[in-house]
Order: structure tokens, then C-alpha cells, then sequence
């Protein structure tokens, strides 16, 4: 019973794990480049949450193991969250327009 607990452990070499700490370490150097850029604007924050997602990528891949999953479990962890940030974009989306709409008709009073 031992023997077949321990032929089912995986251990994933240590240079891995460097390679992931040393491009989390570049990764976070250019997002606080951006900061000491004076960077401002669109660019800014484009390049803040492109940064944050890679890092928040390669965390989830290599020090949660995801990357080494089943794509059953990836997707079922995955998902769920991804799904969730598309509902929100298009609520953001109908907001803007109810927000649009409502300037042209109740404070410009009227759009024609």
C-alpha cells in the first residue's frame, strides 16, 4: 500500500521553481518601472494589469501545480472565474450605455 502512495508522488526539479521566482522578480521589476516611468494614462494601467496577470499566471501554473493537472480539474478551476469576469465586463458595458442614454435624455433633454 506504501509503495504504490509513494510511485504516484511527483517531484518537479528545483530549477523549475528558480526560473518561475526569477521572472515574478522581472516580471514585478517592469511593474514598478512603470511606476518610476511616470507613466500615465491608458498605457499605465494597460501595463499594470498585463503585468498582474502574467505573475497572477505563473502562480497559478507553477506554484499551485496547475500545469501539471488534468485539463478536467484546470477547467473546472478556471472557468468559473473566467466566466465571471466576462459577465461583469458586459454589465459594464450596459452600464456605460444606461449612463450615456440617460445624459442625452435627462440632462440634454432629449436626443433629436
Amino acid at each position: 500500500m506504501a509503495a504504490s502512495a509513494n510511485s504516484e508522488h511527483q517531484e518537479h526539479p528545483l530549477g523549475i521553481y528558480f526560473k518561475i521566482w526569477f521572472l515574478l522578480f522581472v516580471l514585478s521589476t517592469l511593474s514598478y518601472m512603470v511606476d518610476i516611468l511616470d507613466l500615465q494614462g491608458y498605457l499605465r494601467w494597460s501595463l499594470i494589469v498585463i503585468f498582474m496577470m502574467l505573475k497572477a499566471g505563473l502562480i497559478v501554473a507553477v506554484f499551485m501545480h496547475m500545469v501539471w493537472e488534468r485539463l478536467a480539474i484546470v477547467y473546472a478551476i478556471l472557468v468559473p472565474p473566467l466566466a465571471l469576469i466576462v459577465l461583469m465586463a458586459l454589465m459594464a458595458l450596459e452600464g456605460d450605455y444606461t449612463e450615456v442614454t440617460r445624459q442625452l435624455y435627462f440632462v440634454f433633454g432629449g436626443g433629436g
